[in-house]
């Protein structure tokens, strides 16, 4: 079986958005449900320590990597349906806004306050404070990823499977 270069750029690109989409979908099911069970210094402590370790090349590779992938699939995918190349455009372009932007500038930076807080020093009341100026913002711009990295992939789904 022959795969053409468009089908295999579409292909990585509906694997990497699958990966951030179910990346996003635990992270807001599972791991911030949990932790925030946690007290004000362990809830701190354990994004704190899982923002550092979420921070490698796989995960760099996985996450930004999928938008010029996206962006290449929608060139090679130029002489398709109409209606199947406008799927994966919506899809690459919400991608970018509602998932690449939306970390960039909304969650990057609440993140960067988080890292640079020694907890170990802080107050009660200080570690109070940042886990309200933290939370729920931080979980508001997570669901925007949730919605929109789930929007993307299932775009590509289908326009793939219709192609």
């Amino acid at each position: 079986m022959e795969i053409s270069l468009s089908n295999l750029t579409l292909l990585v690109t509906i694997l990497l958005v699958g990966l951030v989409a179910g990346l996003c979908f635990t992270w807001g099911n599972a791991v911030t449900p949990g932790i925030g069970r946690l007290d004000d210094l362990g809830y701190l402590q354990a994004f704190q320590k899982m923002n550092r370790s979420i921070e490698n090349p796989l995960f760099f590779v996985v996450f930004m990597g999928s938008f010029p992938i996206g962006l290449i699939t929608v060139f090679m995918n130029k002489g398709i349906s109409p209606s199947h190349f406008w799927m994966i455009l919506i899809a690459v372009g919400i991608y970018f806004v509602g998932v690449v932007l939306v970390t960039i500038f909304g969650n990057v930076p609440l993140n960067q306050v988080l890292d640079k807080t020694d907890l170990v020093t802080s107050s009660i009341e200080e570690l109070q404070a940042l886990r309200q100026r933290f939370e729920e913002p931080w979980n508001r711009f997570h669901t925007v990823r949730i919605f929109t990295s789930s929007i993307a992939f299932t775009l590509l789904v289908l326009a793939a499977i219709n192609k």
